[in-house]
Parts: structure tokens; sequence; C-alpha cells
């Protein structure tokens, strides 16, 4: 199974923001346990476009922290499992996913920005995917 995680390479983090993502970190998972972790950049793609990369990196499921409903439903469409509303050290993440421990958020939601319109989340004019 590959596992990716959304990276920020500053904190060996989860980055909180899906749509904004310049890194993955992706994993492969044997039984409960992590075998290897590679970083890979998304190349520039954003939102939307992210589901295809996650895709092309052969990604079974992706764990984050903030995600719009756009995305959700790519993710979805692309037959990739969500696991959303995670925060702290990537590799620490993943190794819980592996051994079946990793807790998250069930209300997870783009929140890495202040919103000022209801319960929608925008930026720069997008709707946070």
């Amino acid at each position: 199974m590959k596992l990716a995680v959304t990276y920020d390479p500053a904190t060996e983090g989860i980055f909180q923001h899906f749509g904004k993502t310049e890194f993955f970190k992706v994993y492969d998972i044997e039984g409960d346990k992590v075998v290897n972790g590679e970083v890979c950049s998304t190349n520039g793609q954003g939102h939307g476009a992210l589901a295809g990369v996650l895709q092309q990196l052969g990604a079974d499921v992706l764990v984050c922290g903030g995600i719009g409903g756009g995305a959700r439903n790519a993710l979805e469409a692309a037959g990739i499992k969500l696991v959303g509303g995670v925060a702290g050290s990537a590799d620490d993440a993943a190794a819980a996913f592996a051994a079946g421990t990793l807790e998250s958020d069930p209300d997870f939601e783009c929140h890495d920005h202040h919103h000022d319109h209801g319960d929608s989340c925008h930026h720069e004019g997008h709707t946070c995917h």
C-alpha cells in the first residue's frame, strides 16, 4: 500500500492546507510497518489537480490537515482514501497509520486561513480544495 502525506520539508510535518501543498511524502506500507518514505514534489500543481498527482504517485491513502469539499470529491473519484484533520510529524503519522493507531478529526476542514464569508473557505477567489 502507498500512503501519501501532505508534507512541509521545513518542519518535517504534515502541511495543513491540501490545495497549497508543494510536497507529498509517500510511504510504502507493508503489513503494519513503514518500509520506505520518499519526498515528491507536486511540480507546482495545486488544488484539484493534486488528486491526479496522487494517482500518478500510486497513492492509495492520503493523510492531510485541512481539505475542501472539491478536493475530497476528486480524491473519492480517484479511489484514494482520505484521512484528514491530522497534524504533527509526517513520519509519526505514517507509522501510526501503519500500526492502525492514527487518530484523525472526523470534522476536519480547510482551516489554515480566516473565514470571512460564512462557512465556506475562500482564498484568492478560489474555494479551498
